[in-house]
């Protein structure tokens, strides 16, 4: 399957990211905005508890499950914006890394932060995306 998702690399910013710096999308094409993927099991109770590495795995499950419904993959994946209810930095590369082996060599544009709280009792992970389909 073809993505409709270019990503763009820039030689004139720093090669030291695991990400790209920007995805151009050729019109016409079908956007999908996905809310944001909770570590919520299919009774909405959140799973692994204070464990950042266990929460990443099912946002990462649910995102994929969203996608899928909609006739997208990861790969379709124009951005995202990954969230860690976290200050500690150690924690945001612990969800950065799972996220990252999720999306493979689709290194889509990404913003990663660290935030206060999030939504659910006992969340620590969120990501959102923006993917499109031609």
């Amino acid at each position: 399957m073809s993505s409709a998702v270019k990503l763009v690399r820039n030689t004139r910013l720093t090669q030291a990211v695991d990400y790209a710096y920007a995805a151009v999308v050729d019109a016409p094409v079908r956007t999908l905005w996905l809310a944001g993927a909770c570590p919520l099991d299919e009774q909405g109770r959140t799973v692994a508890v204070g464990d950042y590495e266990g929460q990443a795995h099912q946002v990462m499950r649910n995102l994929i499950t969203a996608l899928e419904d909609a006739g997208a993959g990861l790969t379709d994946i124009a951005r995202t914006t990954v969230y860690v209810a976290s200050a500690d930095q150690g924690d945001l590369v612990k969800v950065w890394d799972i996220y990252r082996a999720y999306m493979g060599e689709h290194d889509a544009p990404s913003t990663l932060l660290g935030v206060s709280v999030l939504g659910y009792n006992d969340q620590l992970v969120e990501v959102e995306a923006v993917a499109v389909l031609p």
